[in-house]
């Protein structure tokens, strides 16, 4: 990727950050216009095909990656709001259209796709620019960083998260213990076995509480959506949204929230521009959240 900001990006928000964590998406956008970069939201994104995929359904999973490959025409970044997600457009898509017409494009739009922390870090440099400092403002607290299991070996996304909250004025990041443990999520695993899961579930939220921290932060959804309704139903808080549990005394936030609410931005008031198609028009994402049947 680029040392320089990009102009122009395309986000692909990824079906759960759309479907479930608007708000997330939305804190994301505004992050990276915040520092001049114009975002372009094609709104005919769905999925990437992942929960095919990992589950052994590759003409399903075909299917759903195929109908995103039309919807990044130019040579732009690709930011993607998920590790995990990420991973699936830059490592296995290549592999998923090889030997079918589509491979070349598949390979072309791999080599764009870039993780937001890795994007907010490297490209943007965030920990550079004045906004950052805005932190300084804001009280002392500890956080933890949960990043999916997935994302730590395809992205390196936890490298990019913990070097970003580090480098944030007034904020002391704790290492938990099951640091590097999947969650217990893994997309189509939790509903396949979801015994299993729960007990993986349950010793990383026991983890995350008993290391001290006043909330955990977090790139993925899928993490994020598990870990807290973990939380919500010990009865620690009970969640929604894309942000931290109303009410609680200790839950997890979409790592793009709490950098944009720790470093003064304006949550939930972004905005994208749709690229040509039917209807090319710029739109505020909360709008475009609510057109999709969002809350």
């Amino acid at each position: 990727m680029p040392s320089t900001p990009d102009t122009h990006v395309y986000f692909f928000a990824t079906c759960l950050v759309d479907l479930f964590l608007p708000d997330a998406g939305m804190d994301a956008i505004t992050l990276l216009e915040r520092e001049g970069v114009t975002v372009h939201y094609p709104a005919g994104q769905s999925c990437c095909g992942q929960p095919a995929y990992t589950s052994g359904q590759r003409e399903e999973a075909l299917a759903v990656a195929r109908a995103q490959l039309g919807l990044f025409p130019h040579d732009w970044p690709i930011v993607v709001p998920s590790g995990s997600c990420a991973g699936m457009m830059k490592h296995h898509w290549p592999r998923l259209f090889e030997g079918t017409p589509d491979a070349a494009r598949a390979q072309r739009i791999a080599r764009r796709v870039v993780e937001l922390a890795d994007y907010l870090l490297n490209v943007l440099q965030l920990p550079q620019r004045p906004s950052w400092q805005r932190s300084a403002q804001q009280p002392t607290e500890q956080v933890a960083v949960h990043t999916s299991c997935s994302a730590r070996r395809e992205m390196g996304t936890h490298r990019h998260g913990w070097a970003l909250i580090d480098a944030l004025p007034g904020v002391q990041r704790l290492v938990h213990e099951h640091e590097s443990e999947c969650c217990g999520f893994g997309g189509t695993f939790a509903i396949r076995h979801p015994d299993i899961s729960g007990a993986m579930v349950a010793d990383k939220a026991d983890a995350l509480q008993g290391c001290g921290a006043t909330r955990f932060v977090t790139a993925d959804g899928g993490c994020l959506l598990n870990i807290n309704g973990k939380l919500a139903k010990q009865g620690d808080a009970s969640c929604g949204g894309g942000g931290a549990c109303a009410g609680a005394a200790f839950s997890g936030q979409h790592l793009a929230s709490y950098l944009l609410a720790r470093t003064g931005g304006a949550s939930g008031a972004s905005g994208a521009t749709v690229p040509p198609g039917p209807s090319a028009v710029t739109v505020n994402a909360a709008s475009h959240a609510q057109t999709q049947g969002q809350p």
